[in-house]
């Protein structure tokens, strides 16, 4: 527990010092009054900080993009995939894995700023279980009499 202090410590002692890069955060500068001169009654002189702005040039208004990925090992059973892509505000996916229970699960989603973001689940067992009709089975009578009961005290 204590080197997590320590951890913790030390990472913050880095970013106070400068050594790790801190995003810079300027506001507006308020200007700083000051008296030039011993006497109050001197000239005010007004002295105005540089302001650092920085413009978003990352900045895209209309978003997209595509993804997708697929995991099928067959060594530990593990399957999976997404796919998904966004336009503008809208975004439209979906999921798939195996539940714990032997269950397929497949997530189909959507978001967008007027409806929110809604998803359809569904599950479907992997392993189809197959009912057969069984003919009935004839009676089978014994030509030998059968055993007394047996009673015990």
């Amino acid at each position: 527990m204590a080197f997590k202090f320590v951890a913790l410590f030390a990472l913050i002692a880095a970013a106070s010092a400068g050594v790790l890069p801190a995003a810079q955060v300027y506001h507006a500068a308020t200007p700083v009054a000051t008296y030039a001169g011993p006497a109050p009654a001197a000239v005010l002189k007004t002295v105005a900080h540089p302001v650092l702005a920085k413009a978003d040039e990352e900045y895209d208004p209309h978003p997209q993009y595509k993804y997708a990925y697929d995991v099928q090992d067959s060594l530990s059973g593990d399957s999976k995939s997404q796919v998904e892509e966004r336009d503008g505000d809208v975004v439209r996916g979906e999921y798939s894995l195996i539940d714990s229970d032997g269950f397929k699960r497949t997530v189909q989603y959507t978001a967008d700023p007027i409806n929110g973001f809604n998803a359809v689940v569904n599950r479907e067992p992997l392993v189809k279980t197959v009912v057969k009709a069984v003919a009935p089975v004839a009676p089978v009578y014994a030509s030998y009499a059968a055993p007394a009961a047996v009673y015990h005290h």
